[in-house]
């Protein structure tokens, strides 16, 4: 494919964060941080394919829905599943993912409108979803690609197990745009500093995730990996 098709037609890496874009960027890739707003998501979406997608990607950072999914772990899903629909991803593209990044675990990633914090949440949906992972822009990936007629994978790192919840700031802290509010963090940690020494584990377990999403990336080709690139 020459340098202008792949310009005109690239893999588009949506996210949540503003950080996992700049991860995701390179060749053939264009990247949008969808910040947990999902209208916002949706419109976001539309432009990219108005402006030319050849295939879209949802790349980032999750959280654990089953033991064996610690900080770090690499997701390539099978499939994007949630209570009532289930869109299996392009075989070809999630097969080249996991040649490409030795280790990685091939299962289920879900998605929910909310972030999922507390440890019996998640086991819970792990359990009823049979998922391994679950993060806000999947399923958003997922129903877009389908009704489009584009490919679409799921390459996502763990960040908090399930066996931990996320302290209160961790879940006020993520602006539209996917960049960190902050202000909102700081006011969270003043208002209730018990929940330092767990907000402090959270940050590990998203440093971990980051390093591991960061190497990953570096394995992935133009594309990220798609097979027409």
């Amino acid at each position: 494919m020459s340098k202008d098709a792949v310009d005109a037609r690239p893999v588009v890496a949506v996210t949540g964060l503003d950080v996992e874009a700049r991860i995701a960027a390179g060749p053939g890739v264009r990247t949008l941080a969808g910040g947990g707003d999902l209208p916002r998501l949706a419109i976001a979406l539309d432009d990219a394919l108005a402006r030319g997608a050849a295939a879209i990607i949802s790349f980032g950072i999750a959280g654990g829905l089953h033991a064996s999914a610690v900080p770090g772990t690499w997701i390539v899903a099978n499939a994007v599943v949630t209570s009532t629909s289930r869109w299996g991803v392009d075989a070809h593209w999630a097969a080249a993912l996991a040649r490409s990044l030795p280790g990685a675990v091939r299962g289920n990633v879900t998605g929910s409108d909310a972030i999922v914090a507390e440890p019996g949440e998640k086991f819970a949906l792990g359990m009823t979803a049979g998922a391994l992972a679950v993060d806000m822009e999947s399923h958003a990936v997922a129903a877009f690609a389908s009704a489009h007629g584009l490919p679409f994978a799921v390459f996502r790192v763990i960040a908090d197990p399930v066996t931990r919840a996320l302290a209160p700031a961790a879940l006020c802290g993520m602006r539209a745009d996917g960049t960190v509010n902050q202000g909102a963090v700081l006011g969270s940690v003043l208002r209730t500093p018990s929940q330092l020494p767990l907000l402090m584990r959270n940050a590990m377990d998203v440093r971990v995730a980051l390093r591991e999403l960061s190497r990953g990336r570096r394995l992935l080709g133009p594309g990220l990996d798609y097979p027409d690139f």
